[in-house]
């Protein structure tokens, strides 16, 4: 199939190539049990989009948390003191570990972060302890007593692609997508999925909406965490990606997200910090 010319500012189903209403997209999605944005972590336009989107849907849906796969579990009463209003902002970062647990300039994450203290809106840790992910990787999930399991569930079996979608990503052979390294791909898929579904369960009065802020890697062509997110029961997903091609070919992009937003061109990605 040929190439659809992809305007600025607009959206597009990339299963068809035909444009849409962003209105009407708004308030289809924001029915949903959880909306996934998808992110390049360097890309600061990716960031300013996420927050657009995030802004939208809470007009339409109060009742909304923002989840980040930027935080391990283990900082989540962090997160809710930043909401509350009880810290600076560097007192945030510093004790978040920014610097040591994601790196990328703060800067380019921030007006998300105001945005949820300044509309009370909870953030949620979706990500897990790393040695974690290591150790599942090298020794399998068995190996792991339940109590060093940081509060996730055993990862559903991959999706049929998979691991092909995975070689492409990060431009390797298929055959170079060992056991391990899928194994522990999905460490992070199983535990920003648990995390979304447990505060959906959780939570009191009116079922909320969850917005995922995490890496297009784990999101793309439904791999990944919305195939962990069905296994849990959450089955009402949308991902969304953006995009700065002027052009979309629906016989690549099928199946990729729900709509792909055409971004500004992007500035020139942020370095992210060495780690300490």
């Amino acid at each position: 199939m040929t190439a659809i010319p992809h305007p600025r500012a607009r959206w597009m189903d990339p299963s068809t190539g035909a444009l849409l209403d962003a209105p009407g997209l708004m308030r289809s999605l924001a029915t949903r049990q959880a909306v996934l944005l998808g992110e390049t972590h360097d890309v600061a336009e990716i960031h300013r989009w996420q927050l657009q989107v995030t802004t939208c849907l809470h007009l339409l849906r109060p009742n909304l948390a923002v989840g980040f796969e930027m935080f391990p579990r283990r900082v989540q009463p962090v997160l809710d003191r930043w909401v509350a209003g009880e810290l600076r902002t560097a007192d945030f970062l510093r004790e978040v570990e920014w610097e040591t647990v994601w790196g990328f300039p703060p800067e380019i994450y921030l007006p998300l972060f105001h945005f949820c203290r300044q509309q009370a809106v909870p953030m949620l840790a979706l990500n897990c302890h790393r040695p974690l992910v290591t150790r599942v990787g090298k020794e399998g999930w068995d190996s792991v007593p339940e109590a060093e399991r940081d509060g996730l569930t055993p990862s559903a079996p991959p999706t049929e692609g998979h691991r092909a979608y995975i070689a492409r990503l990060t431009g390797r052979a298929e055959s170079d997508i060992t056991d391990r390294f899928l194994r522990a791909q999905q460490v992070w898929d199983r535990a920003f999925a648990c995390n979304i579904a447990r505060h959906i369960a959780v939570a009191e009065g009116p079922p909320p909406q969850v917005v995922g802020i995490i890496g297009r890697g784990h999101l793309d062509y439904g791999h990944g965490t919305p195939h962990q997110l069905r296994d849990l029961g959450i089955t009402d997903v949308a991902v969304l990606a953006p995009s700065e091609a002027a052009a979309l070919d629906p016989a690549e992009m099928a199946g990729i997200a729900e709509a792909v937003f055409r971004l500004d061109r992007p500035e020139e990605p942020v370095a992210r910090a060495p780690k300490a």
